[in-house]
């Protein structure tokens, strides 16, 4: 995702922690990746624990820290779907749609609840999804190309409006030393939720809906929106 204007939207992001009076304390991204966006919420003064379930994305997330030499963030490797967290957060984020990698709504539902266990009672927690209009009227049954210098790609996309999931085809060509190029494929499954199966969800799992935004405005999410972030809390009893 070299393309992803990370410090764009971490402006939004903690725009969005500070309106719910987030403004510092131990802060947790699930499916952070590398650590781009966790780096630049530590960077804005919150304690960091990334969380992701890929030891390679780890990896370069660590080295990142070691070659930016600092020590402030705590990587753990972790399926979200079985999250094991300590401490008082006062935020829980997730962001680049790694939600919409959970492909079964009660496992969506298992996550959320994780969630409500961990937070803070005043806790608030952020993620973003890409709507089913993106998926199915944008990407489905589209394939994406691009040549560069030192890589090239094909990108493949497979709506299944039964399922309601998304396939990836990726094909990559990395240019190694030898000015020859090695091929790398992958396969990637997205689902696409209604934002009212996921305010349902929420609710069976003990949380409270806040708000959802058309990305990156305070705007209702709308027909024609990409991507949709939604904000919420555990439920006052």
């Amino acid at each position: 995702m070299d393309n992803v204007p990370y410090e764009e939207w971490s402006r939004y992001l903690i725009s969005l922690l500070k309106e719910y009076q987030v403004t510092d304390g131990t802060v947790v991204e699930l499916g952070c990746g590398t650590g781009k966006m966790t780096r630049l919420l530590a960077d804005a003064g919150y304690d960091m624990v990334g969380v992701d379930n890929s030891a390679e994305m780890l990896e370069i997330a660590g080295e990142r820290q070691e070659e930016e030499e600092r020590n402030d963030i705590l990587y753990l490797l972790q399926d979200m779907r079985e999250l094991e967290l300590f401490g008082n957060i006062r935020a829980i984020v997730s962001v680049c749609d790694s939600m919409n990698y959970i492909l079964k709504p009660e496992d969506l539902k298992k996550v959320f609840g994780l969630v409500k266990e961990y937070l803070a009672e005043d806790g608030v927690f952020i993620f973003d999804l890409n709507t089913v209009h993106k998926y199915r009227d944008l990407m489905g049954e589209c394939t994406i190309s691009e040549n560069r210098e030192e890589s090239s790609f094909i990108w493949e996309n497979y709506f299944y409006e039964d399922e309601m999931v998304n396939e990836y085809d990726l094909t990559l060509f990395i240019r190694e030393e030898s000015d020859l190029y090695r091929k790398y494929e992958e396969l990637h499954y997205q689902k696409a939720y209604e934002l009212e199966q996921v305010k349902e969800l929420l609710l069976q799992a003990g949380m409270e809906f806040v708000a959802a935004y058309d990305a990156f405005t305070h705007d209702p999410v709308t027909a024609e929106s990409e991507r949709m972030y939604i904000i919420a809390r555990p439920k006052r009893i």
